[in-house]
């Protein structure tokens, strides 16, 4: 039996770091799914064509990686349908899954939600040490078959992180 993880990546893309990222999981040979921030996408679209031209999947983050709970639902909704208008554009597609920052998201704008939402298994927090070591030590502890891990490809922390993870695993 073949075991899987999904590799999945937030905040995205970053010119300084994902092209690294890029690299280096085709080396490896390996996908993953780049959750992407709209703002973010409409200053370096080629780094989102190139992750889709390589095999990867590409998901939206929202526009501006606002928060989905607490603010007017009526705004939410314009936020995550901006993210996916310019996502599906670029890529000529009908529409993307979503992974809600903070992975909150108030009930009434679930409703209101039609594309599928993804979350995560394993967070290593990479965000929060920017430790290489350290993120690559929680990812091998806690990953199992079927887990998704959470990293960010904003950091070149968690990029190396990524790498070593994939070579590991």
């Amino acid at each position: 039996m073949v075991k899987y993880v999904a590799l999945t990546f937030d905040d995205g893309p970053s010119p300084r770091c994902t092209p690294r990222l890029l690299d280096g999981l085709q080396e490896l040979g390996a996908r993953a799914t780049f959750f992407v921030v709209g703002c973010q996408v409409v200053k370096d679209p080629d780094i989102v064509q190139r992750m889709a031209a390589e095999g990867h999947q590409v998901g939206t983050h929202t526009w501006s990686h606002i928060r989905l709970d607490g603010t007017a639902p009526a705004a939410q909704l314009r936020d995550i349908q901006a993210a996916q208008n310019a996502v599906c554009k670029l890529l000529d597609t009908d529409s993307c899954w979503l992974r809600p920052p903070y992975g909150l998201i108030d009930p009434a704008v679930r409703t209101g939600v039609t594309v599928p939402m993804v979350h995560w298994s394993v967070d290593p927090r990479d965000w929060e040490s920017r430790d290489t070591a350290m993120v690559v030590r929680s990812v091998l502890k806690d990953v199992q078959p079927g887990d998704i891990i959470l990293l960010h490809d904003i950091y070149p922390s968690s990029v190396e992180a990524a790498l070593q993870i994939v070579d590991a695993l």
